[in-house]
């Protein structure tokens, strides 16, 4: 039987992380999210670093997950201005990091800049028992980058590597989602996020081998789940 067919809310609510990444939303948004968050016991919300401490006070009990984007979305802060987010994050509540590779370097073939920064990042989240996610933005990569960020994902061992971040010019596709888990196997997890708006994108892209799925739509799925099933 396949996962799909084993699928329960609780088990997808599992996979979801809900996203609220706007700039330009108020408290009462970010209270609202961690509310829906709570409601179906989503996995984690994903948000920028600086309402962190808000959200772990809305969610406070729950045990949902607070998730800080770092460098959010383009990735071009230094690599000690990504550790210094990174560890105020974590200071102030976040269980989960999500940050954003330098593909400046990567284009540049700066192999070894993108694997120390990886490294460095992924060593705080590991040394506070923090899930930390890498974030490709593969709509600005060719395949060979996306397999040499793979690689170097086997050696660091990142939580998760992640297709996109929403905010580029394309988001999740099942070919990105099938050649990441193609390439780090069970070493390293796969999350999918951007453009995932409806349950059989959802459903596919965890076919797909993904094992978080990032979505502002993550309601909507779970009410399309739940009128599908009747449970």
């Amino acid at each position: 039987m396949s996962v799909i067919q084993e699928m329960t809310a609780k088990k997808l609510a599992g996979y979801m992380d809900h996203t609220l990444l706007k700039a330009y939303v108020k408290d009462e948004d970010f209270k609202k999210l961690c509310e829906e968050a709570a409601r179906y016991q989503f996995a984690m919300v994903a948000i920028n670093s600086f309402p962190v401490a808000l959200c772990k006070e809305y969610l406070k009990g729950t045990g949902v997950h607070v998730g800080a984007a770092i460098s959010f979305p383009l990735g071009q802060t230094t690599i000690g201005c990504k550790v210094f987010e990174t560890k105020q994050a974590i200071a102030e509540g976040a269980d989960e990091i999500d940050y954003v590779v330098n593909l400046v370097q990567l284009k540049n073939g700066n192999l070894a800049y993108v694997e120390d920064e990886m490294r460095q990042i992924v060593s705080i989240c590991k040394e506070k028992d923090i899930i930390s996610k890498v974030i490709f933005e593969n709509c600005y990569l060719t395949d060979d980058e996306k397999k040499q960020l793979c690689e170097i994902a086997c050696k660091v061992k990142p939580t998760f590597i992640k297709t996109s971040t929403g905010f580029g010019t394309g988001g999740a596709t099942l070919e990105d989602v099938k050649l990441m888990k193609a390439e780090v196997g069970d070493a390293v997890k796969v999350k999918a996020a951007g453009g995932i708006r409806d349950l059989d994108t959802a459903y596919a892209m965890i076919e797909a081998g993904a094992e978080r799925i990032g979505t502002s739509a993550s309601v909507k799925i779970m009410e399309e789940f739940l009128k599908r099933t009747g449970k």
